[in-house]
């Protein structure tokens, strides 16, 4: 099958990286892509958030499948384009991706169909906005209503703080705060049978200690020795099932990657957030622990087939990603700087450890030069969580990148649990 995917982030490359593995991808293009995609798959230099031009680009390929990556073309209704010109599509419509694109709408819907999540209030007006922050007090939990790359939370003792947060968005949530470690996971969908993979856990705090500002992510692990075996079973039962059965009687069924982001607290599972599409960097560990070829599970979400899809396979082994970021990371990066060790990754870490690009771009010589603000996304694989981490930052410590920064905990306090006792 010929396969075309939209975005040119990590999770991206990831995504194309497993589908490039699938034997039944004959074809793999990417729009716009980066650096590293373009090592498997053809780019083209299509707008993703034109769904005319992003629909044209998959007839002109005669594409089977387009596979939508970020939430932004999914809220601006890429995916409908393309379905309304009769190819299959992984990702949900505009109408259905409003469970990323509105925290109220989110909110709604996991009211109606009984979803446990933090109270909260939807404020407008500054008046609004003091009466839930006087309601709930310390720590504030203050949410932009729409999209905001990952970076429109903001959770903070100070009220004042989250007085000005809140007061630069157009509509904010304001809710209680969830005590306990957070998980992701996601779920394929085809609107009504749902297939959850392997839960992970991100790091979004820009500093080692979970300090400083939230990022897109800055690494991640799977999987959870920690987490309880029943937690997928439960989420199933009690989130990801009845979210998507309340969109498909609401007539704005989801098909896609449906992600929920969870705390693990005192009173059990509650949803801190839903997102559209693939989580990162919780994709870059979720895949490369996939057995199952990438291709054939996001053809049959696309097609309403999953209910004849055998169970998915997965391999024993752990994995740990770690962000690299540009230089002044999560504020306005600074990019252009070049790339250097990716070569001696690939020749002396590989199959173990890989790169993954983010935000690169290759100059009209060839380098390879930082584009945004995380830049690469390291991730290994090994027998457990602490082979894995060795892997991965053995790898990151090839990468040279001028001013660049990362966390240097990543799955650090988790690998230590899990490892074995001396003498035991």
């Amino acid at each position: 099958m010929k396969v075309l995917v939209i975005g040119g982030g990590a999770r991206e490359h990831a995504l194309c990286r497993s589908l490039s593995l699938d034997p039944d991808v004959t074809a793999l293009h990417c729009a716009p892509g980066n650096a590293g995609i373009a090592e498997v798959a053809e780019l083209h230099g299509v707008n993703a958030l034109d769904g005319v031009a992003v629909a044209d680009l998959a007839v002109g390929l005669q594409a089977d499948l387009v596979v939508v990556g970020p939430e932004a073309p999914l809220v601006a209704g890429v995916a409908d384009a393309v379905r309304d010109r009769g190819i299959p599509v992984f990702g949900p419509s505009a109408e259905a991706a409003q469970l990323e694109g509105s925290k109220a709408f989110a909110k709604d819907v996991m009211a109606a169909a009984a979803v446990p999540t933090a109270r909260s209030y939807v404020c407008t007006t500054p008046e609004e906005i003091d009466e839930a922050l006087d309601a709930f007090g310390a720590p504030y939990v203050v949410k932009d209503d729409g999209l905001a790359a990952g970076k429109g939370v903001v959770v903070t003792e100070d009220v004042e703080a989250a007085r000005a947060h809140a007061l630069a968005c157009d509509r904010v949530v304001i809710e209680e705060f969830l005590d306990g470690p957070e998980v992701s996971l996601f779920a394929i969908t085809d609107g009504e049978s749902v297939v959850p993979l392997q839960p992970a856990q991100d790091f979004k705090r820009a500093y080692d200690g979970d300090e400083g500002p939230n990022t897109g992510g800055m690494g991640a692990y799977s999987p959870l020795p920690w987490a309880d075996p029943q937690l997928v079973d439960e989420v199933m039962a009690t989130v990801l099932q009845p979210t998507v059965d309340e969109l498909r009687r609401r007539g704005t069924p989801f098909s896609g990657l449906l992600y929920a982001g969870l705390a693990i607290t005192s009173r059990g599972v509650r949803v801190i957030e839903f997102n559209a599409r693939f989580g990162d960097p919780e994709t870059q560990v979720v895949l490369a622990r996939l057995k199952t070829p990438l291709g054939g599970l996001l053809t049959a979400a696309a097609t309403g087939n999953l209910a004849a899809l055998p169970p998915l396979r997965w391999r024993d082994d752990a994995a740990v990603t770690v962000v690299i970021a540009s230089h002044n990371y999560p504020d306005t990066p600074r990019t252009g700087d070049p790339i250097l060790g990716l070569a001696e990754v690939a020749e002396q870490d590989a199959p173990d450890a890989y790169v993954l690009h983010a935000g690169t771009k290759r100059d009209d010589a060839g380098a390879v030069l930082s584009a945004g603000g995380r830049v690469l996304s390291v991730t290994a694989t090994g027998a457990d969580l602490t082979t894995a981490r060795s892997r991965a930052y053995r790898a990151v410590e090839r990468i040279r990148l001028d001013g660049s920064q990362h966390r240097t905990d990543i799955a650090a306090k988790v690998a230590d649990e899990a490892a074995p006792t001396p003498g035991a």
